[in-house]
């Protein structure tokens, strides 16, 4: 059924959570409206990569960390500013921690934060604590059951609440993105789940009324039907083409969140469109494209056509196509550097990390130079809205 993997129902709680309660390593429909990403998807490592000797292990969706040796899980996607959540399951003596801001090379308590898992550290920093850096004001794992841990990141102040308590409030600006972590101290077994992240900081891009700060661009050959551009009902909304539509600002890294409806005119339609990023201004569909097209084979989410929704364009197709025609999706896009990832609906379709030469052309390089956002008309077929755009560059490490 098309709209099974669209909707998706989570119940999240603010204290320990009952085994067995809600539906574990899902979103609700606000909650993708409000720009939550599942940082896991409760079935793979998509998007993870391990650091250490540590054995990851999927069970019952729940990640478990059990093994001789010990390391980390992180991300491969960075953030800046953000609320993070997750639920944690271990023993009285448990030994672990969330890594955020962290480099991918290097140690994370280090390169990065390490909030606390851990009810005995000798200096002090006890579960919630930013170890080296904030104690947290008392709080203890309550063994054999889920634990949550909220995390929000903006600039150099860090709130920690735990178990739907606030116990940590602090400021320390030495690190500013970086990706997520999960530890695992060898001897201590460690469950996670319901991971899941929302930016902050991002800013709109349009203002809902008409199309101050953006261009048409026009393709090398007029076409018969050019693209028409207008705002209606909040939305950018575009009919025929090809065309495209740019920002007059440009940014190199950053994450863009933004709300995407293509308007299929029958079951055998399916509206063609793409996001171009990192091109040159005033330079017909160039940079990178994020793909936006929501076929599939044989009924086959996992069988994308055309790249899919949330595919690089070229690079790599989406692993499922997530979205709906007919229906707003929200798609979310970081690129850091050669790293670039895409999520749909708050689920990661893409992770892609461009090996190429670097240079100013997409198409045949490895761009890492700032550069416009740019919207598609494909053809004349092309029917579509887009709302809500807002972005945040990332900054430096």
């Amino acid at each position: 059924m098309r709209r099974i993997l669209a909707v998706l129902t989570i119940v999240m709680v603010g204290s320990a959570v009952p085994v067995g309660q809600g539906v574990p390593n899902t979103l609700t429909p606000k909650e993708v409206a409000e720009g939550w990403l599942l940082l896991w998807d409760g079935e793979t490592l998509f998007g993870w990569e391990p650091h250490g000797e540590a054995q990851w292990k999927i069970s019952g969706g729940v990640l478990v960390a059990d093994s001789e040796e010990g390391g980390w899980l992180g991300t491969t996607t960075p953030f800046a500013d953000f609320e993070l959540q997750a639920e944690f399951r271990t023993a009285a003596d448990g030994n672990s921690g969330l890594f955020i801001r962290s480099a991918r090379d290097g140690a994370p308590h280090e390169t990065g934060y390490e909030v606390q898992i851990f009810d005995d550290q000798p200096a002090g920093y006890n579960t919630g604590s930013l170890v080296n850096c904030a104690r947290a004001s008392e709080a203890k794992i309550i063994p054999s059951q889920w634990n949550s841990m909220e995390v929000t990141a903006q600039g150099d102040h860090f709130v920690v609440e735990y178990n739907g308590k606030q116990v940590l409030d602090a400021r320390d600006g030495k690190h500013a993105v970086g990706v997520i972590g999960l530890q695992y101290n060898r001897g201590k077994k460690v469950k996670f789940r319901n991971i899941k992240l929302r930016p902050l900081g991002l800013k709109p891009i349009f203002n809902g009324m008409d199309l101050s700060g953006w261009e048409r661009v026009e393709p090398p050959t007029k076409p018969k039907l050019p693209a028409e551009w207008s705002v209606k009902d909040g939305a950018i909304h575009v009919e025929r083409g090809p065309g495209q539509l740019e920002t007059q600002g440009t940014w190199g890294d950053f994450v863009l969140q933004l709300d995407v409806r293509c308007n299929a005119q029958g079951p055998a339609h399916h509206p063609n469109s793409g996001v171009f990023f990192r091109g040159d201004n005033g330079k017909f569909w160039s940079g990178y494209e994020s793909q936006i097209y929501n076929d599939y084979k044989d009924g086959n989410r996992a069988m994308p056509i055309d790249v899919g929704t949330g595919g690089i364009y070229f690079r790599q197709a989406a692993r499922r196509v997530v979205s709906n025609d007919n229906e707003y999706f929200t798609k979310t896009l970081v690129a850091q550097g050669r790293h670039l990832s895409v999520w749909v609906n708050g689920i990661q379709v893409s992770d892609y990390t461009d090996p190429r030469e670097e240079g100013m052309d997409a198409r045949k390089q490895a761009r890492l130079a700032a550069g416009a956002i740019s919207l598609q008309a494909h053809d004349p077929t092309t029917n579509l809205d887009f709302r809500n755009l807002r972005i945040a560059p990332l900054p430096m490490r």
